[in-house]
């Protein structure tokens, strides 16, 4: 059996095809075949060469961040340009994850590895609508936090219940609907009617969120879009550990 980790080529001799096999493949090469799976939304490339990065012992964080998550942030950075159309970047982020998942297992076992926080993630009640936060939890898990997904319609309590058992660092509320940004609201109320607002760091985002909003409800942050909310998770962690 030919390891996954060298390149073949396809000859033919005597009429009859023959896999010649090629040099060993780098780490960058690898790296490059992760980004490029998640460009092109090709889940089952993306599946094959996180396999590939396993067998050639690439460090799994490195894979996921420095290859799929490269590729991710390309295909935002196109969509944001309106190069690109939603559906491009949600076939992307559905590649990614399935990266991901090859890797997950491998990095969950180290021993050794630091998440960098905790987040509780769901769409708010009333809300069925998951693109933006499974592209949010995508990039969220590549970056080396510890997701907890709830899903869409989650219900007040939930978040709060789910944040207090995990001992998560930050609630995540996203709203694609316009009427459903004052379950947003709800959520951080609760928080302050519990006395647990400054427990969680809370972050918002959706189609119909701004700035405005988020201040006016007294949320610690607010995403743009995928990539921001990432940033701005980082910085508000960053803060509280200094």
């Amino acid at each position: 059996m030919i390891p996954l980790t060298h390149r073949c080529s396809i000859e033919h001799y005597a009429g009859r095809p023959k896999v010649v096999v090629m040099a060993r493949m780098s780490e960058q090469e690898i790296l490059e075949r992760l980004r490029e799976a998640v460009i092109r939304a090709d889940g089952e490339a993306a599946e094959f060469s996180a396999k590939e990065a396993l067998a050639a012992g690439v460090d799994p964080i490195r894979a996921v961040e420095e290859g799929l998550a490269t590729g991710l942030r390309e295909v935002g950075e196109r969509f944001s340009r309106l190069e690109l159309f939603l559906s491009d970047m949600m076939l992307s982020a559905e590649a990614m994850t399935r990266g991901v998942r090859i890797l997950k297992t491998t990095i969950s076992e180290r021993k050794e590895m630091t998440k960098s926080g905790t987040i509780v993630i769901g769409t708010v009640r009333g809300d069925i609508h998951d693109i933006g936060k499974n592209i949010v939890s995508a990039l969220l898990t590549a970056s080396s936090y510890d997701v907890r997904d709830l899903g869409t319609d989650v219900p007040t309590e939930n978040f709060l219940s789910e944040a207090k058992q995990t001992s998560a660092d930050v609630i995540g509320l996203s709203a694609l609907l316009s009427t459903t940004m004052p379950s947003q609201a709800e959520v951080v109320r609760r928080l302050v009617e519990t006395g647990e607002r400054q427990r969680f760091k809370v972050i918002v985002g959706g189609a119909p969120v701004r700035e405005e909003w988020a201040r006016q409800i007294g949320a610690d942050a607010y995403g743009k879009d995928a990539s921001d909310a990432v940033a701005k998770l980082n910085q508000l962690l960053r803060r509280r550990r200094t």
